[in-house]
């Protein structure tokens, strides 16, 4: 089975999380995710983030604390998820033709997400708002 290790990101802005939708073809398309992707050769996680920021929203991104890791196989791939509180320098724009919307926090678990992000939404969804 092949194994990915993937960097994602975790941008809130006014009680609401930016997520893009997984584009058809993909794996696992039409699934909204936390922005980012596969891990490169010779690349930290932190600079693979900033690397997929740059690619799918053509901005930059401050890398946060490291909130959790978690693991999935699919039947075809073995996932290893970083997630990474993060800021945006500058405003997303899709640069590869998929959605984008901001999700309030409430409105995550409703969404259709990857199955690797259940303990994530878990983490989010029962941390008390300020």
């Amino acid at each position: 089975m092949r194994h990915v290790v993937v960097s994602a990101a975790v941008i809130e802005r006014d009680g609401a999380f930016l997520m893009t939708r997984r584009a058809s073809g993909s794996h696992l398309e039409g699934t909204w995710e936390f922005p980012g992707g596969k891990q490169e050769p010779g690349e930290s996680l932190e600079q693979s983030l900033v690397r997929e920021i740059r690619e799918e929203l053509g901005c930059g991104v401050e890398v946060g604390p490291l909130l959790l890791v978690t693991r999935h196989a699919y039947p075809e791939v073995a996932v290893e998820l970083h997630f990474f509180g993060a800021l945006l320098v500058g405003e997303p724009a899709p640069q590869l033709g998929q959605e984008m919307r901001w999700v309030r926090r409430e409105e995550l678990a409703a969404l259709p997400l990857p199955e690797a992000d259940a303990d994530l939404v878990a983490l989010l969804t029962a941390r008390p708002r300020p």
